[in-house]
């Protein structure tokens, strides 16, 4: 990792959700949306490492990332920016048995809270929306255009380490 490296550790809950309304999500507070194109990387023990990149209208910033399962809610992760160069030359030597990850995220702030919805080409009618926490007892303040279909916080599936490797069927 080169610059800009952070550690941080990311409390988080994630749900799947009915496919939102994209121009509901537009007028919300601190609205973004982004593609995005991930790879997993070979790690350590009980890591998970992976590459970005992440394109905005008007920009495109390229990362790497390796994640430590703390429990099923939180991971330390460290995280930083690497060149786009960097990243072609990481994503040849993809994780084996791994496709790369592509979807469409959007982000916005409800209530004061963060939250990002993650659009995969592979589902039509449901999507993963995922926000991250405070404290591990502080309540999801879930926007009420969302309809949630299920809660999978702590469900390996649903990461995108294993999306990687086995793509879930939608939810009906």
């Amino acid at each position: 990792m080169r610059k800009n490296t952070k550690t941080a550790v990311e409390i988080e809950r994630k749900y799947v959700i009915k496919m939102p309304d994209e121009a509901q999500l537009r007028t919300q507070e601190d609205y973004t949306s982004s593609s995005i194109l991930q790879i997993y990387l070979p790690g350590g023990q009980g890591e998970t490492h992976r590459i970005r990149r992440r394109s905005y209208p008007d920009k495109t910033i390229c990362t790497e990332t390796r994640k430590i399962r703390i429990d099923k809610m939180s991971s330390t992760e460290i995280e930083g920016e690497i060149t786009e160069e960097s990243f072609n030359a990481l994503s040849a030597a993809p994780l084996e048995g791994t496709i790369p990850i592509e979807k469409t995220r959007h982000t916005f702030t409800y209530l004061g809270q963060l939250f990002e919805i993650d659009v995969y080409p592979q589902w039509k009618n449901t999507a993963i929306m995922e926000t991250e926490l405070e404290k591990r007892e502080a309540e999801a303040k879930i926007p009420s255009f969302i309809e949630i279909v299920r809660e999978v916080t702590g469900d390996k599936s649903y990461s995108n380490a294993s999306m990687s490797k086995n793509f879930p069927e939608e939810d009906k």
